[in-house]
């Protein structure tokens, strides 16, 4: 137990302030993160849409976030990281606001689509800000540390949103608004004079690329990367799409009941994140890990067809809370060493397009599969592209023989 406890405060050591600072402000943000989740059931129950329009409103946002990443990327490179948070972040406060207004597919669509395109020019800044004020041996814990706060917003916000929701869903919006301007104000007046570590050689040049300084389109090893993890993000995204109807249609839970659930899951990665990644990054490969993030992935789908009860959803949540632990931060790390001072933002902005265009396909597929063939085949099918896709990120990083990986 003792050794346990020593881990656990380990694994938090040695990460520098800002680092902390741009973890507090992912926790504020996301402790108003309300809409997302709860926008199919919003456009099912209180819109009164059907399956199939709610996955094409949902593939609006997946849309928009492809262009919020390429063009995250390209701004990052042409204006630096804090400007292009700052502003992605005060300009989604009036969209919160604007979208109970809409309510029929067309409107609702432009306007999810409006609110990605925004919000998800903040994903590639935030990936170079974490690079830029991290300490170079701790890359992957200040990544683990920005998303231990973003889970654990996540497990604020829909537990207040299904409560919120009960009352009235316009109270998600604009609680949604509120998280995103007290997190701009945080970061403004922490980050708007802060210096990083910018010339300290943060990330590894690539193998066969001395000048580092290629595009990453031209890096065909990590194009297959990317679209590796695009595919897994297709599958882990169910999480935010079709597991909270899944919940609603076959458990018929209330609102509030899905919050507690989505809560719970913020909060294991939240409590388990940093300890399993600090104890991942000291006895396996960088490759070993995301393999085993992915299979874990396709065996929490795959768990909900093979008993029915609540105890079921939590098992299956807690094995998929375990999944997003091993993989993510190491695929956000993997990127970084793929790329140069020069082209970070460009690559990230890639890293990040590869979870935006998910955003299309993960309802769009899910919502249409569930309806024609039922919520049993989709799980079944979910963990059958995950086994393949391990197999996959097996295969090409090996190929591209990092030291870490």
């Amino acid at each position: 137990m003792r050794e346990f406890i020593r881990l656990y405060f380990d694994a938090y050591k040695g990460l520098s302030t800002p680092a902390w600072m741009l973890a507090l402000v992912m926790l504020i943000n996301r402790s108003g993160a309300m809409v997302i989740p709860f926008l199919g059931v919003y456009m099912v129950n209180h819109l009164h849409f059907d399956l199939e329009d709610t996955g094409v409103v949902l593939s609006c946002f997946g849309v928009g976030a492809v262009g919020g990443s390429f063009l995250g990327g390209w701004l990052t490179d042409k204006v630096g990281h804090f400007k292009v948070q700052l502003i992605s972040l005060v300009l989604t406060v009036p969209v919160f606001f604007l979208l109970p207004e809409l309510d029929t597919v067309l409107k609702l669509g432009l306007g999810v689509f409006m609110l990605s395109i925004i919000s998800e020019t903040f994903r590639p800044a935030n990936s170079v800000s974490i690079a830029y004020y991290s300490k170079p041996d701790n890359i992957i814990r200040s990544f683990s540390l920005n998303r231990m706060a973003m889970n654990l917003g996540f497990s604020i916000g829909p537990a207040l949103g299904g409560f919120l929701a009960a009352v009235s869903y316009t109270f998600l919006f604009y609680g949604n608004a509120i998280g995103a301007f007290l997190s701009a104000i945080l970061f403004f007046l922490y980050f708007r004079n802060r210096k990083g570590n910018d010339r300290k050689g943060v990330a590894q040049e690539v193998v066969d690329d001395p000048k580092g300084d290629r595009s990453p389109y031209k890096d065909t090893l990590f194009v297959l990367f990317s679209v590796l993890s695009c595919v897994f993000a297709i599958c882990f995204l169910q999480l935010l799409n079709t597991l909270p109807l899944y919940y609603r249609t076959v458990y018929q839970l209330t609102e509030a009941n899905i919050g507690v659930i989505l809560a719970f899951s913020g909060l294991v990665v939240f409590s388990l994140e940093m300890l399993l990644v600090h104890i991942a990054e000291k006895r396996m490969t960088a490759r070993a890990v995301i393999v085993w993030g992915v299979l874990l992935c396709g065996l929490s789908f795959l768990i909900l067809n093979l008993a029915h009860g609540m105890w079921i959803l939590y098992v299956s949540m807690f094995v998929l809370c375990i999944a997003e632990i091993l993989a993510m931060p190491f695929m956000a790390t993997v990127t970084l060493q793929r790329s140069s001072l020069k082209t970070r933002g460009a690559y990230m902005g890639v890293n990040a397009l590869s979870f935006s265009v998910a955003h299309i396909f993960s309802p769009f597929l899910g919502t249409r599969v569930a309806a024609i063939y039922g919520f049993e085949t989709l799980w079944y099918g979910t963990a059958v592209v995950l086994l393949i896709t391990g197999v996959g990120f097996l295969i090409v990083m090996k190929k591209m023989r990092l030291s870490d990986f």
